[in-house]
Formats: structure tokens, C-alpha cells, sequence
């Protein structure tokens, strides 16, 4: 199982074709209070670079940008009833998507963990 890490601060942990997807914890961080997440269903399809969500905190609105091509095969449905567990387990229970990955080659383009720790510096 890999991880990687992208430029909008989403993490994606990957195993074979299909990977999970979530917001890191400086993400969350920055974000404060989290009051509401608004997801995709089930069998969407995306493109890398499309808004794939957005999560309200009491601070902002911030969208959700998709790190690869691939469709939503399972939404985490604790979210809706507790958003706020995005600030308590962003990078473990609070993942957002279950995706089936269209592209592997494009996490090529993304960062392991040490690069994402220097991109936030």
C-alpha cells in the first residue's frame, strides 16, 4: 500500500485499483471547525483537476479537487451525520472516497510523504 499526497492537500493511499482519498491533517488544521461535507455518489466519474466535493468549517468553504482520474465506488457516509470527524481523523476513519483509479500513471504526479512535509514547510 502506497500514500501520496497532493498539491490541495488530499491524501490518497492506494492498493492495487483502487485507493481511499481524504483530506490531510494540515488541511484540517487550516480549515478549523468542520460543520458540513458535500460529497459525490456512488458510480460518479471524475477527471483529475475536477471539484470533487467541498468541506464548510466555520472559517470557510473549501472544495475537494480530485488527485487522479477514476469514479466514486463508495462514499463515507459517517461524514454527513459528523463532519466534525474530519478534524478529529482526517488521515484514518474521516476519508471521504473509496475510488476505483481510471490512470495510475497519474500518481506519478503526486508527493510521497517527505515531499508534502516540504511543500508545507
Amino acid at each position: 500500500m502506497a500514500t501520496y499526497y497532493s498539491e490541495e492537500h488530499e491524501w490518497i493511499e492506494v492498493e492495487g485499483d483502487t485507493a481511499t482519498l481524504g483530506i490531510t491533517a494540515h488541511a484540517a488544521e487550516q480549515l478549523g471547525d468542520v460543520v458540513f461535507v458535500e460529497q459525490k455518489d456512488e458510480g460518479e466519474e471524475f477527471e483529475k483537476g475536477d471539484e470533487i466535493g467541498v468541506i464548510e468549517s466555520v472559517k470557510a468553504a473549501s472544495e475537494i479537487y480530485a488527485p487522479v482520474d477514476g469514479e466514486v465506488i463508495e462514499v463515507n457516509e459517517t461524514l454527513a451525520d459528523n463532519p466534525a470527524s474530519l478534524n478529529d481523523d482526517p488521515e484514518g476513519n474521516a476519508w471521504i472516497y473509496k475510488i476505483k483509479l481510471s490512470n495510475a500513471a497519474q500518481l506519478e504526479d503526486l508527493m510521497d510523504l517527505n515531499g508534502y512535509k516540504t511543500f508545507i514547510g
